[in-house]
């Protein structure tokens, strides 16, 4: 049965960049890593889930960040233990603008670290709500699940869509990557990094990943 205790994040802050698997840091912290298309807005769901504003830098130019970034956080449950985990903020895929030896240099790059990490425990997918996933949102999720890594799935920019219609978007999504088939029993959370919707429920995913 999963933990019922709240979890909240108290600190987080820079801790390293690595462009290869010679830059990891080094230590035994579980990591709880970020992908997602270009301008799915993971930079602002970043600094919402930690509260705090410029941890992640959000970026105009879509598909700026070339390097995979680690955060180092700290959370406190309600019993007042603490836990502490790296948040690996990764590249986003997809911009139609990179050229295709870029995309190519990326595939390799990403496949690496989620292929050679030994700590990463959770691959956090971010899709855009409004809507339906796109070819590259399709080939990353298949690609995670194929390969065995434990995988949540989060839609996006929630507070640009209706309450009313939210479950509408969700099941759009769940039907394009597959999930019934692929993850069965799996779930996507709905999230606004605007009004923090779903904060609650994607940290309680990660509080359950680390006290495994």
């Amino acid at each position: 049965m999963a933990d019922t205790t709240s979890f909240n994040i108290t600190h987080a802050s820079y801790a390293a960049t690595a462009v290869n698997s010679s830059q990891y840091p080094e230590g035994e912290l579980t990591e709880i890593a970020f992908i997602g298309r270009s301008n799915v807005g993971k930079s602002s769901l970043i600094n919402s889930l930690c509260r705090h504003n410029g941890l992640a830098r959000t970026s105009g130019t879509p598909g700026k960040t070339q390097t995979i970034n680690y955060f180092r956080l700290t959370g406190k449950l309600s019993d007042q233990s603490r836990l502490e985990f790296m948040l690996v903020d990764l590249p986003g895929y997809g911009y139609a603008k990179r050229a295709q030896s870029a995309r190519a240099t990326w595939s390799k790059f990403i496949e690496e670290y989620w292929l050679k990490s030994t700590r990463l425990k959770l691959v956090c997918q971010l899709i855009d709500l409004r809507h339906p996933p796109m070819e590259s949102d399709i080939n990353v999720y298949h690609w995670l699940i194929e390969h065995g890594l434990n995988v949540q799935v989060v839609a996006t920019k929630a507070d640009k869509i209706s309450k009313s219609r939210i479950q509408q978007h969700i099941q759009v999504i769940t039907q394009g990557i597959n999930m019934g088939q692929l993850h069965p029993g799996g779930r996507i959370i709905p999230y606004s990094a605007v009004t923090n919707a779903g904060r609650d429920e994607l940290l309680d995913v990660i509080k359950n990943i680390l006290l495994k």
